[in-house]
């Protein structure tokens, strides 16, 4: 059994008893233990402002961007060990642990390269000079971005512990600021591997990245307003953190990435069995199951034409039955089980929920052949329904099942009651549109898009090209309104946003174009 250890003040150290369990949830062996008990939090955030803050600042883009793109490949290089750990601890498949260890070196590069780009400033313009004064050349205004003096605190979900820490962090690094990082006690033997890759390997400098594997204690109550606090998983706790002292009256910032109702919407005029029906039963299909369903993208909610629901029904059915579910180290398994004990309690109790105003025409919520489970492990089975009283509100707009279930919601085929369908949420991540008929396109797009931070339009030009619907991409907004969370991470620079403070500069403009940049 691992003990994993904290990374503070530039070195590994163990926290007190008592220690929490990570398990193996396809055994339900506990396979490593950590604790934060007894770490001095105010130190810690002291030691990154003061050591990790002045000697990120002190690089240009270009400089902070090269220790990204050595971090990801000092992962890369790690990557089979890597994918054994997230397999062991996340109960992913081989498959499901490349999506998350990959995602966060492909999202590393990705802002390697955007350092590079922008070279050796140490400051971001934003927008060009602009006149003052009508009676003088000289006298401008102009926007730039500088670094907050604080540090960038990330708080991270169990699902996507390697992506997840990563793609925070690359943002933050890039943009000059130490991170404190907390991945989900449950899974975080992941990320602790990856951060003691990166330290081991002597990339960044001192205070710039530290690590606690369990509790944060007291941390949240020595933030500044100089700091920046970003958060993924449930709406609850995120509403929790949205009250802390230092948000409400020193404005901390504060990112939320929540829970979230996302939806797939197909088109009255799609086909059955042509390119932009397959593609959108492929993508229900993947994901209902791409790591058992436990990601804050996948689908909840399908629209479908009320005319197309049984071959819908049938498509996805015959797709689901390909799915073995199992220990994920079994051959041909691929959906492994869900992350904790309390992950298939609450999948449970959700399913129960949602048959308030949904039927169930696939699956179980509690029988299920698990595949070298020898009866132990947290596994469920993946579970379709269909809410033949969609359009009325319920469970299946307002609660959200974190597992392999999806819900069908029939519709009249209008774009209109599509819209009020996707607006029922509340609040997503994602809608997908599945469509080739260009007018029903431009009445529903304009409608939806103020209830999602990323719409996927998949069309038969498209539709053996386009990336899957739950797959985030770091030149991407990723976050959404509402329900979600009202957030916004990655998006290529735009990411970099949130820990640079936007100042408007007034007086000569060669002067300040010479000091500036």
């Amino acid at each position: 059994m691992v003990r994993l250890k904290n990374y503070v003040l530039d070195g590994w150290r163990e926290g007190a008893a008592p220690f929490r369990s990570l398990v193996d949830p396809a055994t339900e062996e506990v396979v490593a233990e950590t604790s934060s008990n007894g770490l001095d939090f105010a130190a810690v955030l002291d030691h990154a402002r003061t050591v990790g803050g002045p000697a990120l600042r002190a690089l240009t883009f270009a400089e902070r961007g090269e220790r990204l793109r050595a971090m990801s490949r000092a992962l890369h290089a790690e990557r089979d060990r890597l994918l054994t750990v997230a397999m062991i601890n996340g109960g992913n498949t081989r498959s499901d642990a490349k999506f998350d260890v990959d995602g966060a070196s492909f999202t590393l590069s990705h802002y390697a390269r955007l350092g590079r780009d922008l070279g050796d400033a140490r400051v971001l313009a934003d927008g060009p000079s602009e006149p003052i004064n009508p009676s003088s050349a000289r006298f401008h205004g102009r926007h730039v971005q500088t670094p907050i003096r604080g540090v960038a605190v990330h708080i991270n979900a169990f699902n996507f512990p390697a992506w997840g820490t990563f793609e925070k962090a690359a943002c933050a690094l890039l943009a000059g600021v130490p991170v404190v990082t907390k991945p989900a006690t449950s899974t975080a033997w992941l990320a602790y591997e990856m951060v003691k890759v990166v330290i081991e390997a002597d990339i960044l400098p001192p205070g710039a990245l530290q690590f606690i594997g369990a509790g944060v204690g007291d941390l949240l109550d020595h933030l500044t307003g100089q700091d920046a606090l970003a958060f993924t998983g449930s709406a609850d706790t995120g509403a929790l953190l949205r009250g802390v002292p230092a948000h409400v009256r020193a404005s901390a910032r504060v990112n939320v990435e929540a829970d979230s109702l996302n939806a797939l919407v197909l088109g009255p005029d799609v086909e059955r069995r042509s390119a932009t029906w397959d593609a959108a039963v492929r993508n229900i299909t993947t994901e209902m199951t791409q790591k058992a369903g436990q990601k804050c993208t996948a689908i909840r909610r399908v629209m479908v034409p009320e005319a197309l629901v049984d071959g819908l029904v049938e498509d996805v059915t015959e797709a689901l039955d390909q799915v073995r579910v199992g220990d994920p180290r079994a051959k041909g398994v691929r959906m492994g089980p869900l992350t904790t004990a309390g992950q298939l309690r609450d999948y449970r109790e959700g399913v129960a929920r949602l048959c308030e105003q949904a039927r169930i025409v696939y699956g179980s919520p509690t029988e299920v052949e698990a595949e070298g489970s020898e009866g132990r492990g947290y596994f469920a089975a993946p579970v379709l329904l269909v809410a033949e009283d969609g359009g009325q509100p319920g469970p299946v707009h307002d609660h959200e099942v974190f597992g392999p279930v999806a819900t069908l919601v029939p519709y009249n085929g209008s774009p209109e009651a599509a819209a009020d369908l996707v607006a029922r949420g509340k609040g997503s991540l994602v809608t997908s549109v599945f469509s080739d008929d260009r007018r029903f396109l431009a009445a529903l797009l304009p409608e939806i898009a103020a209830w999602n931070g990323r719409v996927l339009v998949v069309d038969d030009k498209v539709a053996d090209q386009a990336t899957p619907h739950g797959m985030v991409l770091p030149g991407l907004l990723h976050g959404g309104p509402g329900r979600a969370g009202g957030g916004e991470e990655l998006g290529g620079l735009r990411g970099l946003g949130f820990y640079l403070q936007r100042t408007a500069f007034q007086g000569n403009r060669a002067l300040l174009d010479e000091l500036l940049g």
